[in-house]
């Protein structure tokens, strides 16, 4: 494994080629976790990106790298969901052919849009891995390049304008609290913070099923872990025994990687929509859930980032009605 880093001169320029085609999200300020923190807690509000995630911004900023070749070929990914919308947006834009593989495990939803914008869908195994086997084949046998869902230089500097976006918000950040799945958001968010505010920390959150960022730094380098059903879907999947950039940028670049279980997820899903109105999938909440669980220790402003939306509604509803029963207040419509 040869260890690589993404450097700040590669996200600014991923901001250049972004112009225009992303997003630049809001980053507000949360009166209720504010209070209850005695903190200023900031939400970044990145799940209101055009295909409701972060994904978008690295997805278009690998496909402004691909050469006119490539292009014509078409590309190919494996995705727990949000890669693949957003690469399904972006190669639509571009009139590039797409196919993304997923498992089994990718909720209806996600799967259902992707096919809306147009991709080509392959539904392999019960994993990401399993997925990324068939994607690999595509490769060989297809001619398609592979645009990876997080460990590739120019995804990582895509994820990382949103790190230049909290700067710009918040310049004396204390903590950044960020989404960990395969890393590549995690990376890029704190090679651009780093950067800008040495002194900030960034602090990765996952879940307690099956992470496999924390396993490996537990165990000093990329290793396999076993997928299971969770709020936060989208932090599903491995980090690659073969992984280049993300491992050793999160193992260098992050403070902590701090693990949430599935009832501190649906907390965060319910305060986001009964006190911030916002509708979130559990993934984007785990930041703040870790606040309300008392998991997170800042001494100045904290940034939240609220990754994406992509939530089974009927799966929200149930969260949401849970969490306001305890109250004896009705549940929404």
């Amino acid at each position: 494994m040869t260890n690589k880093l993404v450097t700040i001169v590669e996200i600014v320029r991923a901001r250049q080629a972004l112009a225009g085609k992303v997003a630049r999200t809001p980053t507000i300020n949360s009166v209720s976790l504010s209070e209850m923190t005695g903190l200023p807690v900031f939400l970044k509000l990145e799940h209101r990106q055009t295909t409701g995630s972060f994904k978008l911004r690295g997805a278009t900023n690998a496909l402004s790298q691909l050469s006119g070749a490539e292009k014509q070929r078409g590309v190919v990914a494996a995705s727990t969901g949000n890669h693949g919308r957003a690469l399904a947006y972006a190669a639509h834009l571009e009139g590039i052919r797409a196919i993304i593989c997923m498992s089994r495990l990718v909720p209806r939803n996600k799967v259902d849009e992707i096919r809306r914008l147009g991709a080509e869908i392959r539904i392999v195994g019960n994993s990401q891995d399993d997925a990324q086997e068939e994607a690999d084949r595509l490769v060989l046998e297809g001619g398609l390049t592979m645009v990876p869902p997080f460990d590739n230089a120019s995804i990582i500097a895509g994820q990382g304008t949103l790190g230049l976006e909290i700067i710009d918000a918040v310049p004396d950040v204390d903590t950044v609290l960020v989404p960990v799945s395969g890393g590549g958001l995690a990376s890029g968010v704190a090679a651009a913070v780093r950067a800008k505010r040495s002194a900030a920390k960034v602090i990765g959150i996952s879940m307690d099923r099956g992470a496999a960022m924390r396993a490996s730094l537990d165990a000093g380098k990329p290793v396999l872990v076993e997928e299971s059903e969770s709020l936060a879907d989208s932090l599903g999947g491995g980090i690659g025994v073969d992984n280049r950039f993300t491992f050793a940028m999160v193992r260098d670049l992050l403070d902590d990687v701090i693990l949430l279980s599935e009832d501190e997820i649906a907390a965060g899903m319910a305060h986001a929509y009964m006190l911030e109105r916002e509708i979130i999938e559990g993934a984007a909440a785990v930041g703040i859930g870790a606040l309300l669980a008392g998991k997170i220790k800042a001494k100045g402003p904290v940034v939240a980032i609220l990754s994406g939306r992509n939530v089974d509604m009927e799966q929200h509803r149930r969260i949401v009605c849970a969490d306001i029963s305890e109250r004896a207040e009705p549940c929404p419509a």
